[in-house]
């Protein structure tokens, strides 16, 4: 590695940076956003990153890297991911190397030595490494180029995966204030991107939002009364899915277990992966996911991270996540191939209750509760249904590219869960309710009740008005008001901001805000 001496210089010429993209890393073209992300980096600018999973957010640092001299030091939280990323970067003669604590000191002392040798180096390591004596001093001398912060939600309380030790990582900032940085992320809303900003102290970051929109996938919820009909929709969606790989996300240990024992004995290649199973036996399993010999893999949202599978066909959450966040993530390791899968939300009315416990037992600050109750309320009211959800998910993230109707959600094309267009591995709702009691019964069928003409012509109306509002507010549709509020308020009719109150998912807040609005749009004459 030695012999390599890289660019050492910044090239700032797009030309010039497509040569190194397919000399060095054999790549024939930049995914949407990597080039300005790239020239940012190079340009000595603080940046923000923010690339769905998948998106190509590691070329950002590693191309950079070769083309300045100095080290670029990335901070990442996954020792996988890190011999991973060396071990590919090694192989195109770039230099590089991690520190971590699965290798002994010999180990280390090499990639220092190696690092010595070259002018141009890509250093990885974890965020509690920081934290080691010595490293102030080694840092105050280094020649660093670039400070580059993967995983950069963690820093932020605010985030969905917020993590102590990077919430140390301002002292990057204190003792090199002359080195860029670059922070990356999956998925982070607005709020979390300048908590990200403030918490690693970055001056005038350049920021960039790219790719949320995912074209192979669909999107599917399915509202469930009970567990009976959530497994009946679980199994449907196994038998469409015959080839490649599944994840099932359960919400406990517990229900992933369960769900495990259930469908173990019907389906080949099934196995649960959760925080409880020890190291050993987590390593095993994600092996044995890895090389295909598990197929079907029911986990907690302790599985995931670092995971780069190309063919899962399949994601289905048998509960519903804490957040929008965490969905985002969890989903798009479906369809890394460009191949089409189906992304399958189960909810029911207690996985609030779920995601309600974990929020009231948590030791964090009030204000933390606050933003995590707000962040369960949003995926509630995604889960019930606004505009076209693909589109819903771009507005959230304020993506810088957005689309009015995607054509492959269960909102958009209501009837192709059914149908199957597109070559879309979409399960279908084939429920048949036995033994139910007559109480039931009547419930499932005054909520399949369809609306009436007058009541049509009321949703249309509030629809229209929610959709305009939501674009004057740059908001997701979902985020005013549920499709379940929409309907309940077209069937109701209320007159008065007292009836408003019987409306459901419209609480006093809301009422005054949207209420004197909200009846005369229900009361307009046709």
């Amino acid at each position: 590695m030695a012999g390599f001496t890289g660019i050492h210089r910044n090239v700032l010429d797009p030309s010039a940076i497509r040569h190194i993209l397919n000399n060095s890393f054999g790549i024939q073209s930049f995914r949407h956003g990597q080039l300005a992300i790239i020239s940012s980096v190079l340009s000595k600018r603080d940046t923000l990153a923010v690339m769905p999973t998948g998106g190509g957010k590691s070329l950002c640092y590693q191309l950079p890297s070769i083309c300045q001299k100095g080290i670029t030091l990335v901070i990442t939280p996954l020792i996988s991911l890190m011999r991973d990323q060396v071990s590919a970067l090694k192989a195109k003669g770039i230099p590089c190397g991690c520190i971590n604590s699965g290798q002994d000191a010999a180990e280390n002392r090499r990639v220092f030595h190696e690092l010595k040798a070259s002018d141009s180096f890509l250093l990885y390591l974890s965020p509690e490494r920081i934290q080691k004596p010595g490293f102030e001093q080694w840092v105050k001398t280094a020649p660093i180029s670039l400070f580059a912060v993967d995983e950069a939600h963690c820093v932020s309380q605010w985030g969905h995966d917020f993590r102590p030790d990077y919430g140390k990582l301002n002292l990057l900032r204190a003792l090199r204030p002359d080195v860029p940085i670059l922070a990356t992320t999956a998925t982070a809303t607005p709020q979390v991107l300048r908590d990200i900003a403030k918490q690693l102290a970055l001056k005038e970051p350049s920021q960039h939002v790219y790719g949320f929109y995912r074209p192979n996938l669909y999107y599917q919820v399915e509202y469930c009364d009970d567990e009976a009909e959530k497994m009946a929709l679980v199994r449907e969606a196994l038998n469409r899915t015959p080839k490649g790989r599944i994840i099932i996300y359960a919400g406990t240990r517990k229900q992933c277990e369960d769900l495990h024992s259930e469908l173990c004995t019907r389906y080949p290649g099934v196995e649960y992966y959760h925080a409880g199973l020890s190291s050993e036996g987590r390593d095993s399993i994600q092996d044995r996911y890895d090389k295909g010999t598990v197929r079907i893999l029911v986990a907690t949202n302790a599985f995931g991270m670092g995971v780069d599978s190309p063919d899962v066909r399949l994601i289905v959450h048998y509960q519903m996540p804490a957040n929008l966040d965490s969905y985002y993530q969890e989903v798009g390791r479906a369809g890394r191939d460009g191949e089409h899968s189906t992304c399958l939300l189960l909810y029911a009315k207690k996985d609030r209750g779920l995601q309600s416990f974990f929020i009231r037992e948590s030791n964090a600050p009030i204000e933390i509760k606050n933003a995590r109750w707000k962040s369960l309320d949003a995926i509630i009211q995604y889960a019930e249904g606004g505009e076209c959800r693909h589109s819903g998910i771009l507005t959230y993230f304020k993506d810088v590219d957005r689309i009015q109707s995607c054509g492959h959600c269960d909102v958009c094309d209501p009837g192709s869960p059914r149908k199957v267009p597109h070559a879309f591995v979409a399960p279908v709702k084939t429920i048949t309710r036995k033994g139910k009691s007559k109480e039931k019964k009547s419930r499932i069928e005054r909520v399949a009740t369809p609306l009436s003409a007058q009541e049509s012509a009321r949703m249309r109306a509030i629809k229209e008005w929610r959709l305009e509002y939501a674009r004057s507010q740059d908001m997701p549709a979902f985020l005013v008001f549920s499709n379940r509020t929409l309907e309940d308020l077209a069937r109701k009719a209320p007159g008065t901001l007292t009836e408003l109150e019987e409306v459901y998912g419209l609480g006093p807040q809301k009422i005054e805000v949207f209420g004197k609005e909200l009846l005369e749009i229900l009361h307009e004459p046709a």
